[in-house]
C-alpha cells in the first residue's frame, strides 16, 4: 500500500519527507520526459533547431505559451497537441506533489479524532 491506512500511526516527520522526495522526483521525472518529448517533437515536427525546440517546450511546461512562429502544417498540429498535453501534464503534477500533503492533514485529523473517541469510549467504561 502506497499510504498507511486509517488505524495506522502517522508517519514520522524524517518518513514523511522521504515520501515528499519520491513524490517530488516522480514529478521531476514526468517534467523531463514532457521536455524531452517536447523537444523532440518540435525538432521533428517544427524543423526547429534543438534550442529553438527546447525554448517552445519548456515556455509550454511553464504555462506561457510557444515562443517562435511554426510554419509547418505537422509542427502547427504537433504544438496543438503538445499544448493540450502540457495543460494535463500541470494538473498531474499538482496532484502529484498535494497528494501526500493533503492525505497527511486528513490522516491526522482522522487519527486525533478516533483516538478521541477511543478514549472517550474507555472513560465511559470506567
Amino acid at each position: 500500500m502506497m499510504y498507511e491506512h486509517r488505524d495506522q500511526e502517522p508517519l514520522s516527520r524524517r518518513e514523511f519527507a522521504f515520501r515528499m522526495a519520491r513524490h517530488t522526483g516522480a514529478g521531476l521525472a514526468i517534467v523531463a520526459g514532457s521536455l524531452a518529448v517536447g523537444m523532440w517533437g518540435y525538432h521533428r515536427f517544427a524543423q526547429l533547431e534543438w534550442i529553438d525546440a527546447f525554448v517552445n517546450a519548456a515556455m509550454l511546461l511553464g504555462g506561457m505559451g510557444p515562443v517562435g512562429e511554426i510554419r509547418t502544417q505537422a509542427g502547427k498540429l504537433f504544438a496543438g497537441v503538445y499544448a493540450l498535453y502540457c495543460g494535463m501534464v500541470f494538473l498531474v503534477l499538482v496532484a502529484t506533489l498535494l497528494a501526500p500533503i493533503i492525505h497527511r492533514l486528513m490522516h491526522r485529523f482522522h487519527w486525533d479524532a478516533d483516538r478521541k473517541r477511543a478514549t472517550a469510549g474507555r472513560r465511559k467504561l470506567e
